[in-house]
């Protein structure tokens, strides 16, 4: 026989927000000491947009056992959304420290950086997001543009390269590419990348001036 927990979150993922919200307050009143089930229901609410409910569902997770690091990641993701980096950067390494080992939440710590636009400190983060999902290609393009920012041009090219054979039309990626080719001073190579980049999105500032820059040389 399934729990109510199990039965909320098979509810949750199938679109049926009450009857989850339900089950989970049900389950919650009958063992109101498992943090967990205040994490899911925290989880819910977060998807729901109610940010502010979510937050005190994870914050009385981490009241019950400090060391729950889906809590600390539950409630990074809130910060994140409200734009609130600070308090997303410090949860997100709480959750990591208490050892949430996913691609996620290293690419979520990666983001939270750059948006605090620390881009040397996101470097280890995008990394290893990579490391952990080699198919995630927005971590791998993320990680090719900190390599970028800190001159690492060589490496940064063969992430932008990894992006664009898994995805030919990665706008960014191809446009990065064609700049790192322009560094090298490899100018027709870098107009196509560039061209490329504009045969994926039309409307790309960026590689339209490039290019433009380029052909009224």
């Amino acid at each position: 026989m399934k729990s109510k927990n199990q039965l909320a979150i098979e509810a949750m993922q199938e679109g049926k927000a009450e009857e989850a919200a339900k089950l989970f307050q049900e389950a919650i009143e009958e063992d109101p000491q498992d943090p967990i089930l205040y994490v899911n229901f925290g989880n819910l609410l977060a998807g729901l947009k109610d940010h502010k409910r979510a937050l005190k569902f994870f914050n009385r997770a981490l009241e019950l056992d400090e060391t729950v690091a889906t809590a600390y990641y539950g409630a990074a993701n809130v910060y994140y959304e409200l734009e609130n980096y600070q308090e997303a950067q410090l949860h997100y390494q709480k959750a990591i420290d208490q050892g949430l080992v996913s691609s996620d939440v290293y690419y979520m710590q990666g983001l939270t950086l750059l948006s605090l636009e620390q881009p040397k400190l996101a470097l280890p983060f995008m990394q290893r997001a990579v490391e952990l999902n080699e198919s995630d290609i927005e971590a791998r393009f993320q990680y090719g543009m900190c390599l970028a920012s800190q001159q690492l041009l060589d490496e940064a090219k063969d992430q932008f390269e990894r992006v664009v054979e898994d995805n030919s039309s990665h706008a960014d990626a191809l446009y990065n590419l064609g700049v790192t080719y322009v560094y090298k001073n490899k100018i027709s190579q870098a107009k196509e990348m560039f061209t490329r980049a504009i045969e994926a999105q039309s409307d790309h500032q960026l590689a339209l001036h490039a290019l433009s820059l380029m052909e009224n040389k």
